[in-house]
């Protein structure tokens, strides 16, 4: 787990006190102080789940906690000079346009989003408020921005995967499970970027390389995980890719636990999944950098003129127990390559 720096890992107390001092140095570092200014963040995950929490006790691993952190690294108190507005589409499938509705009614000075389907909805919904994507994928190909280097419009922000992680993924798992006959490959095409192809192509392209059959396994609703999964338990050796799909993220519990109940080596693309029993990860470290730019905006930058940022690190990341409860010896030179083995 990240540890925070001992300047921030703070009580209550300790935590107002750090407020107070940085609140009379605000002015200094540059922040404006002529208006509350409103920060708006709209995600898919439920509010109380330990993603989206944004209490100091939680900030090494919520998004919303690390946002504050670094905003108030950078002038920026929460109830000071800025307010924070969160808002979450998890729940009714209309909930999505009613949130993005009630934040732009805030009048936010900048809105940052959670995945690649909350951003397709504010865009769709405002061409002027500044938007940061926390995370997405392919932003030229869905049409968020002109190029990664010069986004233009109104957004910007991160990407954290490429294409050709699907064929690393498969790469990985075959290590893992060198007998694999056939993997499946989970997700769901309303929140899977290209609805799977984005990462299908690759893992299809590798799979032809390696004798192994790519069965796309797509869910619609979490009723649906368990039966994906359980189609993966039968012989002939079977393994399974979670794709980058906020969907998955909010139910990796599910995901996970059916993974656990047949007995499917699985290979999630975020550390999240590894944190709820799963057997192994890689992907970008999704460190949250969306502070840097939000501070950006609100001292006068356009969000257009500010690069799409790609990940500084990716981290493979292998859960020894879950392995041996499967049946699985991981190899050495898979070990070798982990950044994290955890017993």
């Amino acid at each position: 787990m990240t540890k925070l720096p001992s300047a921030f890992a703070v009580d209550r107390r300790g935590f107002i006190r750090v407020a107070g001092a940085t609140a009379a140095g605000w002015i200094a570092l540059g922040a404006t102080s002529d208006r509350m200014r409103i920060v708006a963040s709209l995600t898919a995950l439920p509010l109380d789940d330990e993603l989206t929490r944004r209490s100091m006790i939680d900030s090494a691993t919520s998004r919303l906690g690390s946002l504050i952190v670094g905003l108030r690294q950078r002038g920026w108190v929460e109830g000071v000079n800025f307010r924070l507005e969160l808002r979450s589409s998890f729940g009714a499938p209309d909930r999505l346009k009613a949130a993005v509705q009630e934040l732009l009614e805030l009048k936010p000075d900048v809105i940052l989003t959670g995945s690649t389907v909350e951003t397709a909805a504010v865009l769709a919904a405002t061409k002027t408020v500044p938007i940061v994507f926390a995370t997405a994928n392919d932003p030229v190909g869905n049409g968020f921005v002109d190029s990664l280097a010069h986004p233009g419009g109104n957004v910007t922000g991160f990407t954290n995967s490429t294409a050709e992680m699907g064929g690393k993924w498969l790469q990985l798992i075959r290590e893992a499970v060198p007998d694999l006959a056939r993997v499946g490959v989970l997700f769901n095409p309303a929140s899977t970027p290209r609805a799977g192809r984005f990462f299908l192509d690759s893992i299809e392209q590798q799979a032809a390389q390696s004798g192994v059959s790519v069965l796309p396994a797509p869910v619609n609703a979490p009723a649906d995980i368990d039966e994906a999964v359980r189609r993966f338990s039968e012989p002939p050796k079977a393994a399974m890719i979670a794709l980058v799909d906020s969907f998955l993220v909010v139910n990796r519990q599910a995901v996970v636990a059916a993974a656990v109940k047949y007995r499917v080596p699985t290979i999630y693309p975020f550390h999240y999944f590894v944190d709820a029993g799963g057997l192994m990860s890689y992907g970008p470290t999704l460190e949250v950098r969306s502070a840097d730019y939000v501070d950006l905006i609100l001292r006068g930058t356009k969000a257009g003129d500010l690069p799409v940022q790609s990940p500084r690190k990716y981290e493979l990341l292998i859960n020894r127990t879950v392995a041996r409860s499967l049946g699985l010896t991981i190899p050495f030179t898979l070990l070798a390559r982990a950044d994290e083995i955890r017993e």
